[in-house]
C-alpha cells in the first residue's frame, strides 16, 4: 500500500498521530505489544519440584518404611518436616523468580510516539496500530512499523534475515510479492536503527509483528543460572559425594555394633540430607536477584545476574565524560567570531555577526519537542537552540523549510543542514574545528567574507578548549541551487565562529573517583572531546594528576596492538576516539589481566560494551541496542552509581561467600559429631526426626537472612577479587574446617560429659547444643576478621530476628508437650538449659579470638620496618 493507504486505512494522522483515548481503546482491543514468554510456572508446579530431589525421595520412602513396622509418629514427623523445607525452598525459588520478572520489567523498551500531535515517550508495550512513531539511529524498532518518512535510514535486521549488513530504508512501496528483506518500506520490531531517523505508522504489535510470529513457533525457556551456581552445584555435588560415602559408612559401622536397621537406615539418610547443601545454588539465586533488585532502587539495573559476581572484581571502570562524570547539561558560556571573544552574558544580540553565527547553529540541530513544548535531543543542540530563542531569533528559523540534512556521525564529527530560503539554499553546518575548518574556504568579517585564518581559529579553540568547554566550528554557504551531492553541499562554506558550551563536572564524581582508587580500581575517561577539554574535565575530577599523559585517537591509530597494551598502562584519559577504537582499548586492558568495566551509549559502543567484563549502558541518554549489549544499566548515568554499584556487587559476592561458609561449617559439624559418636563408644547423638528438624531450622532462616549483612567498613579499601579466584579460596576453607572441627569438639564433649554424669536429658542437651551453636555461628560469619562488637549487633536486625525465632522454635521443641513427645526430647531444668547455652557459645568467643590474632598479625605486617 501507499504511505496514504495506510494512514486511511487505520484511521491515523501522520502529523498528529492517534488521540490518548482512540489509543486506549485499541489497546483494549488488540492488546499490548509484548511477545508471549510462554506459561510461568505455578507456585504449586515450583513447590512439587522440590520435592523431586533423590535424597528427598529416599527420605521419603525410608519414613514409609518405619511407618510399615509400626513407627507412625516419627515417619509423620519426618514427613512434616520434609514439607515445611519444601516449603521453604519454594518460597526461596519464587522470590527469585519474581525478582527477576520484576528486573526485566524496569528493561523494558521505550518508544516516542505522536498522541495528540505532542511526542510522547511511553512503553512501547503501550503501542497500537495506527500510532505514528518517532524513529532514531540507535533505537530499537517497537513494532512492526510502514514509514511515511526517511532521512538516510538503515536498519539492522539481522534477527529477521541473518543478513549483518544494515538495509536502507525509504517510504516509496515495495512490491506486493517482495521477500522480507526486499520490503525497504518497512522497519519490523526487535531490529534497531542503525543510522539515520524517520517516522512511521504501527501496522502490527504483539504476536501479530513478524518476530511474534517466529516467537509462537518456539518453546519459552528461561536459564538464570550463572557461573557462580554452576560452581556452586559442582561443590555441591562433591560435597554429598563425601558426604553419601560417610553415610554409607555410619550404616554399615550401625550394623557391625548391632544397632537396629531400619533405625540406622533412617539416621543415615536424615544425616544425608542434613549434609548435603542442595539448595545451595537455589538460595544463591534468591541472593543475587533481591540484591539486583536493591541494586535497581540505587539507579543500577543488573540486566544479566552475573555481573553481580564479576563486579566484584573489577580493576578498571571506562567511562566516558559527558553525563557521566559530567552533569549533562550543557549551556552555551562563549562565542569567538575573528577579533572578538566574548562571554554569552555579554553578547550584543543586535550584531549581525553574533546573529549570525547563533542562528546557523540552532539551525544545525536535530530536536524533536514534548507535550510541554520542551526541545529534545542532543544536549548540545538544546542549548544552541535555547541559546539563539534568548537571542530573539526564534521566528526568524521557524520561517525556514528544511529540506535535507548529513547527520553526525563519529567518523565525520560534524553535522550539515541545507534550507531553503527565499529563492536560494542555506547551507549551516557545525561540528569540530579540525572537520569543519578543510571546508571553509573564507570566513566572515565586517567587511565581507576574507581569507581563512587556520593558525588564528585553531588558537583561539584550544584557547576555549582549555578552559574546559567544549568547542564547536559553525560555518554556513548560501547558494542559488540546490546541491546534487553532499560533497557539492559542504563545498566551500564560509567560517562564522566558535561556540564554547559548558558541561560542568557532577558534585559526587570527584569523590567517587576518589573511592575508586581506594578500591583499588583505576578510573580511565574515554571520550570524543577535545583533549584538552578532556584533560581539563579529568583533572576537576581526579581522574588525571598532574604529569598523567592523554592520547588521542590519532595517536592511538598509529599504535599496533602490543604498544597499546604497554600504553594503556600509563594512560588515564583517551580523548577524541571514536567507538571502534574503544573496543581496542578495551581489548588491551583485557589482555593485560585487566577485570574491565565499559560505559557506552551509542549504537556503536555495544561491540565495546559486550567485550568488557561488565558493559555499562546509560539508562537516561542511550540506545536500546547499547542496553541489549550492556550487563548493567545505569539509571541516571551516574559515574558515582558505577562506584555504587561495585561496592553493591562486593557486598552481595561477600555475603554470599559467608552463607557458604555457615552452611558447610554447620554441615560438617553435624556429620562429625554423628559419625565420631560411635566411634568413640558413645550412642549415635540425634534420632532422624531431630537431625531434620536441625537442618530445617538451623540452615534457613538465618542462613538466608545473612543476604541482609551490611557491607564491611572496609569493602572499597580492599583491592578488586582476583577474577580467577574462586568462591572457596584458602581463608574461607580453613574458616570452615577449623569452626567445623570445634562445633564438632563441643557437640560430642557435651556428650560424654552428660553420659559420664549419668545425665537422663543428655539427648536433649546435645540436640539444643547443635541447635544453638550454629546461632553463635551465623553471629561469628558476619565477618572473617572484625568482631561482631565491630560489626555492631543492631546492624543486621534480620539476622537477630531469624536468630531469635529459632532459638524459641528449639524452647518450644525442649519444653511444649505435643512437640516433646514427637521429637523424643525431655525438658531442660534452668541449670542444664544454663549449660547449653554456655557451651555453644565457645565457638563464639573461640572465633572472637581467632579474629583478634588476625588483626594483629595484619597491624604487625602493615607496620613499617624500622
Amino acid at each position: 500500500m501507499s504511505a496514504e493507504e495506510v494512514l486511511s486505512r487505520l484511521e491515523s494522522n501522520a502529523e498528529r498521530g492517534l488521540t490518548e483515548a482512540e489509543a486506549q481503546a485499541r489497546l483494549r482491543r488488540y492488546g499490548p505489544n509484548q511477545i508471549q514468554e510462554g506459561k510461568r510456572r505455578s507456585y504449586l508446579s515450583v513447590l512439587l519440584g522440590q520435592f523431586t530431589d533423590f535424597m528427598i525421595l529416599l527420605l521419603i520412602a525410608a519414613s514409609i518404611i518405619s511407618g510399615a513396622i509400626g513407627d507412625i509418629e516419627d515417619t509423620v514427623m519426618i514427613l512434616m518436616i520434609v514439607l515445611l523445607s519444601g516449603i521453604a525452598g519454594s518460597i526461596q525459588e519464587w522470590r527469585a523468580t519474581t525478582a527477576i520478572s520484576a528486573l526485566r520489567r524496569l528493561a523494558a523498551p521505550q518508544a516516542v510516539a505522536l498522541r495528540g500531535g505532542h511526542a510522547r515517550t511511553l512503553p512501547a508495550s503501550g503501542l497500537v496500530p495506527g500510532d505514528i512513531v518517532l524513529l532514531e539511529a540507535g533505537q530499537s524498532v517497537p513494532a512492526d512499523i510502514r514509514l511515511l518518512t526517511a532521512s538516510e535510514l538503515r536498519a539492522n535486521e539481522a534477527t529477521l534475515t541473518g543478513e549483518s549488513m544494515g538495509a536502507e530504508k525509504q517510504t516509496a512501496s515495495a512490491s506486493p510479492d517482495a521477500p522480507l528483506p526486499d520490503r525497504h518500506d518497512m522497519v519490523y520490531k526487535g531490529t534497531t536503527i542503525l543510522h539515520g531517523h524517520g517516522r512511521g505508522i504501527v501496522v502490527a504489535t504483539g504476536m501479530e509483528t513478524e518476530i511474534g510470529r517466529i516467537a509462537s513457533m518456539l518453546t519459552y525457556a528461561e536459564g538464570t543460572q550463572t557461573p557462580l551456581q554452576r560452581r556452586l552445584a559442582k561443590f555441591g555435588r562433591q560435597i554429598a559425594t563425601l558426604a553419601v560415602g560417610i553415610c554409607l559408612l555410619f550404616f554399615a559401622v550401625g550394623l557391625w555394633r548391632g544397632e537396629a536397621p531400619v533405625q540406622m537406615l533412617l539416621t543415615a539418610i536424615s544425616l544425608a540430607v542434613a549434609a548435603i547443601p542442595e539448595a545451595l545454588p537455589a538460595v544463591v539465586t534468591a541472593l543475587l536477584a533481591l540484591g539486583a533488585a536493591r541494586m535497581a532502587r540505587q539507579n543500577a539495573l543488573v540486566r544479566r545476574l552475573p555481573a553481580v559476581e564479576t563486579l566484584g572484581s573489577v580493576t578498571t571502570i571506562c567511562t566516558d565524560k559527558t553525563g557521566t562524570l559530567t552533569l549533562n547539561d550543557m549551556s552555551l558560556t562563549r562565542i569567538w567570531i575573528p577579533g572578538l571573544e566574548q562571554p554569552v552574558e555579554d553578547l550584543d544580540i543586535d550584531d549581525p555577526a553574533r546573529a549570525a553565527l547563533l542562528e546557523v547553529a540552532a539551525l544545525c540541530t536535530d530536536l524533536a519537542w514534548d507535550e510541554n513544548g520542551t526541545p529534545l535531543g542532543d544536549p548540545t543542540e538544546v542549548a544552541l537552540w535555547r541559546a539563539a530563542q534568548a537571542a530573539g531569533l526564534g521566528p526568524r528559523m521557524a520561517g525556514l523549510r528544511r529540506q535535507m540534512e548529513i547527520q553526525f556521525d563519529s567518523v565525520r564529527k560534524r553535522m550539515t543542514v541545507l534550507y531553503r530560503d527565499a529563492g536560494h539554499s542555506l547551507v549551516c553546518s557545525k561540528g569540530a574545528p579540525e572537520t569543519i575548518l578543510p571546508l571553509c574556504a573564507t570566513m566572515a568579517s565586517p567587511s565581507g567574507p576574507v581569507a581563512l585564518r587556520q593558525n588564528e581559529i585553531s588558537a583561539a579553540a584550544a584557547r576555549m578548549a582549555e578552559a574546559g568547554l567544549r568547542v564547536l566550528a559553525v560555518a554556513r554557504a548560501t547558494i542559488p541551487q540546490p546541491p546534487r551531492t553532499p560533497e557539492e553541499m559542504e563545498a566551500k562554506l564560509e567560517f562564522l565562529g566558535l561556540v564554547g558550551l559548558a558541561d560542568p563536572p557532577r558534585p559526587e564524581a570527584a569523590p567517587a573517583v576518589a573511592l575508586c582508587r581506594q578500591a583499588g580500581i583505576r578510573p580511565v575517561m574515554i571520550t570524543g572531546d577535545h583533549p584538552v577539554t578532556a584533560s581539563a574535565i579529568a583533572r576537576a575530577v581526579g581522574i588525571l594528576g598532574m604529569g598523567g599523559q592523554v592520547i588521542t585517537g590519532t595517536e592511538l591509530a598509529a599504535l599496533d596492538d602490543p604498544a597499546l597494551r604497554r600504553r594503556v598502562k600509563e594512560v588515564s584519559v583517551f580523548a577524541r576516539v571514536d567507538p571502534e577504537q574503544k573496543i581496542r582499548i578495551v581489548a588491551a586492558l583485557r589482555a593485560n589481566g585487566e577485570n574491565v568495566a565499559m560505559t557506552g551509549d551509542g549504537v556503536n559502543d555495544a561491540p565495546a560494551l559486550a567485550l568488557a567484563d561488565i558493559g555499562i549502558a546509560m539508562g537516561r541518554g542511550g540506545t536500546d541496542v547499547a542496553r541489549q549489549a550492556a550487563s548493567l544499566v545505569l539509571l541516571d548515568d551516574n559515574f558515582a552509581t558505577i562506584v555504587s554499584a561495585v561496592r553493591e556487587g562486593r557486598r552481595i559476592y561477600d555475603n554470599i561467600r559467608k552463607f557458604v561458609c555457615f552452611v558447610v561449617a554447620c554441615n560438617s559439624a553435624e556429620i562429625g559429631a554423628i559419625f565420631l559418636a560411635p566411634l568413640l563408644g558413645m550412642p549415635v547423638p540425634l534420632l532422624p526426626v531431630q537431625i531434620l528438624w536441625v537442618n530445617l531450622v538451623t540452615d534457613g532462616l538465618p542462613g538466608f537472612a545473612l543476604a541482609a549483612e551490611p557491607a564491611e567498613p572496609d569493602v572499597m579499601a580492599r583491592p578488586p577479587r582476583p577474577p580467577r579466584e574462586g568462591l572457596l579460596t584458602g581463608e574461607l576453607m580453613r574458616e570452615i574446617a577449623w569452626s567445623g572441627v570445634i562445633m564438632t569438639g563441643i557437640t560430642l564433649l557435651t556428650e560424654f560429659v552428660a553420659i559420664r554424669n549419668h545425665n537422663s536429658h543428655w539427648q536433649t542437651m546435645v540436640f539444643t547444643v547443635l541447635t544453638i551453636i550454629q546461632m553463635w555461628q551465623a553471629l561469628s560469619v558476619r565477618s572473617l576478621r572484625l568482631s561482631l562488637f565491630q560489626c555492631g549487633l543492631l546492624t543486621n536486625k534480620p539476622l537477630l530476628g531469624a536468630i531469635g525465632l529459632t532459638i524459641l522454635l528449639q524452647l518450644a521443641v525442649i519444653y511444649f508437650p505435643p512437640f516433646t513427645h514427637v521429637f523424643h526430647t525431655s525438658p531442660l531444668s534452668l541449670a542444664e538449659l544454663g549449660i547449653c547455652f554456655i557451651a555453644s557459645s565457645l565457638i563464639f568467643i573461640a572465633s572472637e579470638l581467632a579474629k583478634a590474632t588476625r588483626r594483629r598479625s595484619m597491624r604487625r605486617e602493615a607496620r613499617p620496618a624500622a
